[in-house]
């Protein structure tokens, strides 16, 4: 199938179509799986990029899952999004249970379009960009959206997730583990 068919950039097109916009999504030969990547495929900065980060906690009915969009440059403080979202034992998703919440492969999460309704909290730092890119359901798929229409699309709350530069996260997790089981960051 060609790669622009992808089902998974057809869902990305679908759900913005469904609150009324039209996203032009861009596909790579090489990977946008990092923020880094991401950044250098497309030309922008690193701020620019918005890394959509999935949390889950147990609650009394199941595994709560949370989709955080964060600012390619910024990591998440797991105390202030606990906070944010009431869920005082968040942790990061395992990779499976990612592709679970979401329908999505880790590395091509979009912001939206997950295969069912989750909770978004949004990095109010991706407001200073006038756009930013985001994953468009595959690792080498993106696509360019201003921030205000994210977070229409996204249906996010926008709440400082972030780590403050004058005050490091107590906890703060990142898209790749070490492999000695320290804490990570995003």
């Amino acid at each position: 199938m060609p790669e622009d068919s992808h089902p998974a950039l057809q869902r990305v097109r679908d759900a913005a179509a469904r609150k009324g916009v039209q996203v032009d999504i861009e596909i790579f030969s090489d990977s946008t799986h990092t923020a880094a990547e991401a950044a250098a495929a497309v030309g922008a900065e690193l701020g620019q990029i918005v890394k959509s980060l999935v949390f889950v906690a147990p609650t009394e009915a199941r595994l709560e899952a949370i989709v955080a969009l964060v600012s390619g440059a910024n990591r998440v403080d797991i105390a202030r999004l606990s906070a944010v979202t009431g869920l005082s034992s968040l942790r990061r998703a395992t990779a499976n249970e990612a592709t679970e919440a979401t329908g999505f492969t880790i590395g091509g999460i979009p912001p939206f379009a997950h295969k069912r309704p989750l909770r978004v909290i949004m990095d109010p730092d991706l407001g200073r960009f006038p756009v930013v890119w985001a994953a468009a359901g595959t690792p080498n798929a993106v696509f360019a959206v201003p921030p205000g229409t994210l977070r229409s699309l996204a249906n996010a709350t926008v709440a400082p997730i972030a780590e403050s530069a004058d005050r490091p996260a107590d906890r703060h997790v990142g898209s790749h583990p070490p492999a000695d089981g320290a804490s990570t960051r995003a």
